[in-house]
């Protein structure tokens, strides 16, 4: 497999010859990653200033769960988080015991250097001129080098925000690991990426197919989830459409977060996505929710008790279902193995 036309675009959806076949000895497996940042107001502008880490401090309670299922996370930490002595001090021995993987979330409103405006379209990384979206990747990656003692190699935009030269920098950089398309979301209408077409399947991408790209998990449900595709977007032009979708069993659309996703969807949707034989998934959280008050989704105590509760139905589903946890750090030298093998069966 080598590359092929459209340059391996991350922003777009694959070609499929580059959609991964992944190796039989894999099996199912799930990963979880951790958007680890700042606190901010989430319903406000962004703002430059907004940089506290106050939340890092509780990151090990919830460590501590996950590993109790066998987890080994990735915690995405980015440029507030990385350049905190105190954040990192609280994160380096989860890193040191091989309990975690450290990877790199690019917030561009608080990552130098500070050469664009600070607008909604500019919050969005690979909207900016690629000399910027380079000098702020680069100075986020030395940053966790530098504080970790490890190069990530494992990126995710913030806003989920790739553009038309991310998928070049990021290779160019050594990552080799993109988590940053969220499959079947769309976010045009702030000038973001359009991932209605991206489905869940990794793919490689990147100018020498050196990136592997791991959507974050979602799927149609409901007894029209074949024609999600066209009916969930035009559905989202008429007023409380979708949610008649989803009250009706009809259609519903859902990712694979406890941010937004009541346990018995989640369930379901992975009741779905095992049927259609998928067997690699991805889950996601951001850092702050681990504190009441910090996010939409974790408000008071009650919501955080609701947090856990869902990780716990979740997990024991996936348990039941033979569906293993597996690390970011060990899935890419497991498909670098499988990639290798390929190319060598090819040439023969």
């Amino acid at each position: 497999m080598g590359p092929a036309a459209g340059g391996g675009r991350i922003d777009q959806p694959p070609n499929p010859a580059d959609i991964v076949t992944l190796p039989p000895t894999l099996g199912r497996r799930f990963l979880v990653f951790v958007d680890t940042e700042e606190e901010f107001d989430w319903l406000q502008p962004r703002r430059r200033d907004a940089t506290a880490t106050t939340a890092i401090a509780a990151l090990p309670e919830a460590h501590r769960r996950l590993a109790g299922y066998g987890i080994c996370p990735t915690y995405l930490v980015d440029y507030p988080v990385a350049s905190d002595p105190a954040a990192v001090e609280v994160m380096r021995p989860l890193l040191e015991a091989g309990e975690c993987a450290i990877g790199t979330q690019l917030h561009p409103w608080v990552n130098p250097p500070f050469d664009e405006e600070l607008t909604v379209h500019n919050s969005f990384v690979g909207n900016l001129p690629e000399a910027i979206e380079r000098a702020k990747l680069l100075a986020l990656t030395d940053c966790i080098e530098t504080m970790f003692g490890k190069r990530p190699q494992i990126y995710r935009a913030g806003r989920y925000g790739v553009g038309p030269n991310s998928a070049r920098l990021l290779e160019e950089a050594g990552y080799r690991l993109d988590v940053s398309v969220r499959a079947l979301f769309d976010y045009s209408t702030e000038g973001g990426p359009d991932f209605t077409l991206h489905d869940a399947a990794p793919s490689w991408g990147g100018p020498g197919r050196l990136l592997l790209e791991l959507p974050l998990t979602a799927v149609y449900a409901g007894r029209a989830r074949r024609f999600g595709g066209w009916l969930y977007p035009a559905a989202g032009r008429v007023t409380h459409a979708r949610g008649l979708l989803s009250r009706s069993g009809m259609l519903n659309r859902i990712a694979l977060t406890p941010e937004g996703t009541p346990l018995a969807d989640a369930l379901r949707a992975i009741r779905t996505l095992l049927d259609d034989g998928q067997r690699l998934l991805s889950i996601s959280f951001h850092s702050p929710s681990v504190v009441p008050g910090h996010t939409p989704y974790v408000r008071d105590a009650a919501d955080l008790r609701c947090f856990y509760a869902w990780w716990d139905g979740v997990l024991n589903m996936l348990a039941r279902e033979g569906v293993e946890p597996i690390g970011a750090d060990v899935l890419i030298a497991a498909m670098w193995r499988a990639r290798d093998v390929g190319l060598r069966l090819a040439r023969r």
